[in-house]
């Protein structure tokens, strides 16, 4: 008998062995079924009817039709004005973010600090994530009033909860053979942090921040809807008062910002990958 027949036999044999699980397959299947069938049933889909097709053509017209004199006014009225500043409310919040969620994420490294130290600081950055940002918004508001402070501010406290997440996983695997070689070569703490630490960690940081960006530019047109600042504000007026073609030039600038923010920070992040 040649090598591969007795390496088929193998296999074939290896095959017959396998447990059956075609019922416990089977089961997954119906309990998946059953709960889509329980979760559809509490959907109701109401009659949109006439009106609601004239809302859809009056958007998609606002679109191909913007207001041209809204999209380029240079006004602070205009949409180049309220795009810059719901990058900037993003860009400050990140910033922010960033640089507090650094130390909060090495308090809750296990490999860093106590284990005990590691979990309560865990517990505070966890509920810190639960809250959503739209709420957060709304707690800002009624601290400082509506505007663009109140969308810096619910930016930053988000933006400290998932950084903080993703800083702890890089720091967890950072490879502390080299932190070792340091300390037996005389180093200090700051040379340590400077040749063993921050050149581990610097990319993923920065790819992480600039990946927090892009979700903190759409997040703040959306605070915008409750007065916190940025494009959402006049984006649900233009809405309320069936101004499509405004809403059109909102829309179009918001599509060709996305664009770019995304063109931008896809090089960075590629760059850094390739180092």
């Amino acid at each position: 008998m040649s090598n591969s027949e007795h390496i088929s036999r193998e296999i074939q044999a290896a095959y017959e062995k396998e447990p059956k699980r075609f019922a416990v397959n089977l089961g997954i299947a119906l309990v998946i079924v059953a709960l889509l069938a329980w979760s559809s049933s509490t959907v109701e889909i109401a009659a949109s009817g006439l009106d609601g097709m004239k809302i859809a053509i009056g958007i998609l017209n606002g679109i191909f039709h913007p207001d041209t004199e809204l999209l380029f006014n240079p006004t602070t009225q205009g949409v180049g004005y309220l795009l810059l500043e719901t990058v900037c409310i993003a860009f400050l919040g990140t910033i922010v973010g960033a640089v507090l969620a650094v130390p909060l994420a090495f308090l809750s490294a296990t490999n860093i600090v106590p284990k005990p130290v590691a979990v309560l600081f865990r517990v505070f950055i966890m509920a810190i994530r639960t809250i959503p940002a739209f709420v957060y918004g709304l707690m800002f508001i009624r601290v400082t009033g509506p505007g663009a402070f109140a969308g810096l501010l619910t930016m930053s406290l988000c933006s400290i909860g998932m950084l903080c997440k993703m800083y702890v996983e890089y720091i967890e695997d950072m490879d502390t053979r080299i932190l070792e070689s340091l300390d037996a070569s005389g180093c200090n703490l700051f040379q340590k942090i400077r040749y063993g630490i921050l050149p581990q960690l610097f990319p993923d940081f920065v790819s992480t921040i600039i990946y927090r960006f892009d979700i903190n530019l759409r997040d703040a047109t959306v605070l915008g809807l409750v007065g916190a600042g940025g494009i959402g504000a006049p984006l649900i007026f233009a809405m309320n008062s069936y101004r499509w073609n405004e809403v059109g030039a909102i829309l179009c600038g918001l599509i060709v910002l996305i664009l770019i923010i995304e063109v931008i920070s896809t090089k960075i992040r590629t760059k850094l990958a390739r180092g």
